[in-house]
């Protein structure tokens, strides 16, 4: 088992990091080189910028039983496919019950946004997020 981290706008970096070298489970960051993160106890690999440069260096690296943390629904469902374990920044976990919703509302956003819509953002991150996405690393390490 180890953590990847798809670090292009995560917020829960440092929890994760501490948390894999609390329990002594490799850590790797992937981002890309607008975003670069050098944590001690934790592997960086950068990539190059690229639309799902990330997603890609990731998915060649993750296997089955490997921890994912991203946001993004597509990469979820690749590591899903590839037998590892997905959680968002919110402690969320990505599996096959709810995968392929996520998906479609993903699409029927940007069908929106492409068609010169506006949706409300996300709201800004509270501590208790925080709280609940270390909890449920824990617990995921811990099983």
């Amino acid at each position: 088992m180890r953590i990847l981290i798809d670090a292009d706008g995560c917020p829960v970096v440092d929890i994760a990091v501490k948390i894999a070298k609390g329990n002594n489970i490799e850590c790797i960051i992937l981002c890309d080189t607008s975003h670069i993160f050098e944590k001690e106890g934790a592997t960086t690999i950068i990539v190059s910028k690229g639309a799902d440069s990330v997603d890609f260096a990731l998915i060649k690296l993750v296997d089955d039983g490997d921890i994912v943390i991203t946001q993004d629904y597509g990469l979820a469902a690749m590591c899903l496919a590839r037998k590892a374990i997905p959680m968002n920044q919110d402690g969320m976990m990505y599996d096959n019950s709810n995968i392929d919703a996520l998906l479609l509302t993903r699409y029927t956003v940007k069908k929106i946004r492409n068609a010169g819509g506006r949706l409300k953002g996300s709201p800004k991150r509270v501590f208790s997020q925080d709280i609940t996405f270390e909890e449920k690393l824990r617990q995921i390490i811990i099983c």
